[in-house]
């Protein structure tokens, strides 16, 4: 898909307000779960940085706040940072293109950015990017929407996808064209093991993935070399 960046920062700005509530009514509140396993994986500790990308309002950064954690939560949709800073002032907010981040080299313990790396114009670019600011021995962590691995389910969540959602989106969203845009964007995404793949070409170590909600979302990590 042919992603402009200043058009899907357009498109996220348009619904800044609502997004966090109608993509809790829209994953029928999966995406608390999801938030938790990401967590997991990051597992920050005491003296940690932690960049969360394509942190939007920030509900996805908020959870890493732990005492000693400092969290930062990036977005490239000013309109989403707004409504973040008003949300959260507790979190620390920065516009930030994932593809030249405005960060020093080897300056983050953890990165992680959850549903937003799809919306990126080049991953890979972004993928070197955070290879780049985290320090070695860091993590990374990819919550994504991913491929569905039953074959049964799999027809059903895409008819969901091409058939209910949209029809949902217009009803809760205010700008249904963006959740449009939504369905698109997941269908044409990459499968768990091509993402798997890009991290080991970006260089990383350790790359594992794990599957939730049946393949509804795949959770990537690997870690920085320590060389």
């Amino acid at each position: 898909m042919a992603k402009k960046p200043a058009e899907v920062a357009a498109m996220f700005d348009s619904v800044a307000e609502s997004y966090d509530r109608t993509n809790d009514l829209l994953s029928f509140g999966q995406d608390r779960i999801w938030r938790k396993k990401v967590l997991k994986e990051v597992d920050p500790k005491p003296g940690h940085v932690v960049l969360d990308l394509a942190a939007g309002t920030g509900s996805s950064s908020i959870v890493f706040l732990k005492p000693g954690v400092r969290v930062i939560a990036s977005d490239f949709s000013n309109g989403m940072l707004e409504v973040g800073r008003q949300r959260h002032p507790e979190l620390e907010f920065v516009f930030a293109d994932a593809m030249k981040l405005p960060f020093e080299n080897n300056s983050m313990d953890a990165v992680t950015i959850s549903f937003g790396l799809r919306n990126v114009e080049k991953p890979k670019v972004a993928l070197q990017e955070m290879l780049r600011v985290l320090k070695p021995g860091g993590n990374v962590v990819i919550c994504e929407f991913s491929r569905v691995s039953v074959p049964g389910i799999r027809n059903l969540y895409e008819f969901y996808l091409k058939r209910i959602l949209p029809r949902l989106s217009s009803l809760l969203a205010k700008n249904s064209a963006a959740y449009d845009y939504l369905a698109d964007s997941i269908l044409a995404w990459p499968n768990q093991k091509e993402l798997a793949s890009w991290l080991t070409e970006a260089c990383f170590t350790d790359v594992n993935y794990k599957n939730a909600s049946l393949g509804v979302v795949a959770i990537h990590s690997a870690e920085k070399g320590s060389k």
